[in-house]
């Protein structure tokens, strides 16, 4: 299900998020656009473009640089990408829950229809199905609370746990699972670069394609 997306000044974010102001839903700033020089401009000059030394070790530059904020409410499922990524906390904490590519037999998909939350005219949300879409595979597990009942198989998933604090910087491997909290307000900038479609990735959709097949059987 996709976020409802807002537009709305700088500011009326913060009272939010600093509780000058009180609202019953979740707010966090986290499209995954670039936002940081899309959205944000003002911002730039903040931070660096790039990271030099993943630069120079990839030989290209980050696809991406996203700006996140927000509440400790905020929390993201267990997930994949196809990026390099590197996760800069410029202040707060943020809570990674990781699983490597060699864990994926034993983490579990299911088909959902994709929808999006909308609000209603009296402020409450609903989830419109997209319906002219096909069924995407997500993780339907919550590592923080497995159901070992309902995926067994989880159990012999061997997860790690870091806490990036502020300064810090997490490098997450592509086609790393991940599921992410963070303290209220958290701040940071990650820097995505394109994976290389190579030996690893083909070992993960070989992976990927037996543990497929296993479940038919």
């Amino acid at each position: 299900v996709m976020p409802e997306e807002r537009q709305m000044p700088f500011m009326d974010f913060l009272d939010i998020v600093e509780k000058k102001v009180t609202s019953p839903n979740i707010f966090y700033v986290q499209k995954q656009c670039s936002n940081l020089t899309e959205e944000f401009p003002e911002l730039v000059c903040d931070v660096q473009p790039d990271i030099p030394w993943m630069s120079e070790a990839l030989g290209k530059k980050p696809d991406a640089v996203n700006f996140w904020l927000g509440e400790a409410a905020a929390v993201t499922s267990l997930h994949k990408d196809h990026y390099e990524n590197l996760y800069c906390v410029i202040s707060g904490e943020k809570h990674f829950l990781l699983h490597p590519p060699s864990d994926r037999p034993f983490i579990p998909y299911e088909l959902y229809q994709p929808a999006t939350y909308r609000v209603s005219e009296d402020g409450s949300f609903e989830i419109v199905d997209e319906k002219s879409t096909d069924k995407v595979p997500w993780i339907p597990l919550d590592p923080l609370n497995p159901n070992l009942e309902q995926y067994p198989e989880y159990a012999q998933a061997k997860p790690l746990e870091c806490t990036v604090k502020a300064g810090e910087m997490l490098y997450l491997p592509s086609l790393w699972f991940h599921h992410v909290q963070q303290s209220h307000g958290c701040i940071a900038v990650n820097y995505w670069y394109d994976m290389e479609y190579d030996l690893k990735y083909s070992y993960y959709q070989l992976l990927d394609c037996l543990t497929k097949a296993m479940k038919v059987l």
